[in-house]
């Protein structure tokens, strides 16, 4: 006997579609818009369901599982919910992750009664939400009939898996159970667009012709590298040793290209580069970025801007001086060139008369007040090949940076949306999906405090994620772009408070240290700690900064002050 549902609605049609392109945990906040919608994504046997505290841990949980999953669900009431949950979602635009934010609304007789209903603006007009929703979104759709919900739902998914981007889903409340039509073959949705032959053949002997005729080339690889899939690390790393350059990549890209490889030279941060990395790359003649992103903050206040003509290589297309190639798929294109390029590796033989010496890491005694480079060298020594950092906007991102991933490891950070919070939520869809994992979350105490509710899903979930929070009683990052009394927050007991998500089954642990030492011991009761996470506070002196944010916070400080400009001028 058959087990299918003998109505089959427009939410079985949603949940299995979500099934089919490998969502396993969806995340929601229930509100009355989208209760019925719920309980059919809840009656697929191949979804777990996923309560968040608010609509902004929601959604920035399901950019977390995005990183880990490659696509990711939120699920949240009209307006009060989404409204909330656009933060997240903008998050995943900025960051190209394929996000399906699924928002109830209205009964869809409303608007044509024109009532004024609870949970919108107050007008008749319910349209704002996803006229809101199209500008950070690739695709936004609102479903007002059952029969168009296959067509709508398809189309929605196809282009945030294509652009890797989120997409807005609305459903009414009515329709969630009104029948439609089961789905056809997933391959209509999940069919990837190839490159144009005849474009990327052209585009890697033109890049090839370009590159021979340059004495000094240089890779710097960007985020956008794993966003574009397809293999497109692995294609790196072959045309990396097909070429024998030098290979930096930028602060968001760090551990997408391995630094145990001969050729990774560094981090380039302008100024705040790690190993010398800035001066590799502002040699090189010609510079090969592949998949990267310049914005204010990867630039230093736009300070590290390449001054050299630069070959993109973007997840769809290739740029370089005096030609452009669209329809050209980043991992295929870097395969391709590999097979084309000559090897030259004269920026590796110059680096290595550039490449600093190798820091001596003072080990503090266990009676030591504890320092903010004393927490990195023992959070250096956690990680291992099945760790992901999660390094938080503020110093941590500066901190984190400067640490050295072992093989294996991972390393995840928020840096074009730049929220403050995003980690702890991003950490808690990530280990979801990578239970296997060990996952290190780097924040500090300002940023905790946004999103702070979400270590109670890592109780309830019994997830093992280690928190370090560096507690130095402010938003330092601000401090040190424009310091003012709205940077100093009020103190928390953040040990007692994660005790107290425990409830009477939870298994979370809450440490504070003050020494070395009790780092160090803490840091033990976390690794025994295999049913809960685990947060750690680690209190340091207000003004225990890097050099690295100082000065980085006076570049982009300098950025943000500069006068407008003339009009004509």
């Amino acid at each position: 006997m058959s087990s299918l549902p003998t109505k089959y609605t427009v939410g079985d049609y949603l949940a299995e579609r979500l099934v089919q392109i490998g969502i396993r945990h969806h995340f929601v906040v229930p509100g009355d818009y989208n209760l019925v919608l719920l309980d059919k994504l809840q009656a697929n046997p191949n979804l777990t369901e996923v309560g968040c505290a608010n609509e902004l841990n929601c959604s920035l949980a399901a950019e977390g599982y995005a990183r880990a999953n490659g696509v990711s669900a939120c699920v949240v009431t009209f307006s009060v919910g989404a409204l909330s949950a656009f933060n997240g979602t903008g998050s995943a635009y900025a960051e190209n992750l394929p996000l399906i934010l699924i928002s109830g609304s209205p009964n869809t007789n409303d608007a044509s009664q024109f009532h004024l209903l609870h949970h919108t603006l107050g007008t008749t007009d319910y349209s704002y939400q996803l006229e809101m929703a199209k500008k950070i979104t690739c695709c936004a759709v609102a479903i007002a009939r059952a029969h168009e919900a296959p067509r709508l739902i398809d189309r929605a998914i196809r282009h945030a898996l294509l652009a890797r981007k989120p997409c807005y889903i609305e459903i009414p409340t009515n329709l969630s159970g009104a029948e439609c039509v089961r789905p056809g073959p997933i391959s209509a949705v999940t069919y990837p667009i190839t490159s144009d032959k005849a474009a990327l053949e052209a585009a890697a002997n033109c890049a090839a012709e370009y590159l021979s005729g340059k004495l000094k080339p240089v890779i710097l690889v960007g985020p956008k590298l794993r966003r574009a899939g397809d293999g497109a690390e692995e294609a790196l790393l072959k045309l990396a040793e097909a070429m024998g350059c030098a290979v930096a990549v930028q602060p968001a890209a760090k551990g997408m290209f391995p630094e145990d490889h001969k050729q990774f030279v560094g981090i380039f941060w302008g100024t705040v580069s790690t190993d010398a990395a800035d001066s590799i790359v502002h040699w090189a003649d010609a510079l090969l970025c592949v998949g990267t992103v310049f914005t204010d903050y990867s630039t230093v206040g736009w300070t590290a801007m390449p001054d050299i003509p630069l070959m993109a290589a973007e997840m769809d297309h290739v740029t370089f001086p005096g030609a452009h190639f669209s329809r050209v798929r980043l991992g295929e294109f870097l395969s391709h060139l590999a097979t084309q390029v000559k090897y030259n590796n004269s920026t590796m033989i110059e680096y290595n008369h550039l490449k600093p010496d190798p820091v001596l890491v003072h080990t503090a005694a266990p009676g030591d007040e504890l320092t903010r480079k004393e927490i990195s060298r023992q959070i250096q020594a956690l990680l291992g090949p099945k760790t992901t950092l999660f390094v938080e906007t503020g110093d941590s991102w500066f901190n984190g940076v400067q640490l050295k991933l072992p093989p294996g490891a991972q390393f995840e950070i928020e840096m074009a949306w730049g929220h403050i919070g995003w980690s702890i939520p991003a950490a808690f869809g990530y280990a979801l999906r990578h239970p296997d994992r060990k996952t290190i979350v780097m924040v500090g105490d300002g940023s905790f405090q946004v999103t702070a509710q979400e270590v109670s899903q890592m109780v309830r979930f019994n997830l093992p994620i280690t928190i370090v929070l560096i507690n130095n009683r402010g938003y330092t990052i601000e401090v040190e772009i424009h310091d003012g009394s709205y940077n100093k927050i009020k103190n928390w007991n953040y040990a007692l408070l994660v005790q107290a998500f425990n409830g009477e089954d939870g298994n979370a642990k809450g440490l504070s240290a003050k020494t070395a030492g009790e780092l160090q011991d803490a840091i033990k009761v976390a690794s025994e700690n295999t049913q809960g996470p685990t947060l750690i506070e680690c209190s340091i002196d207000q003004d225990d900064c890097s050099r690295e944010l100082i000065t980085w916070g006076h570049f982009v400080a300098a950025a943000n002050a500069r006068p407008p400009r003339l009009s004509g001028a």
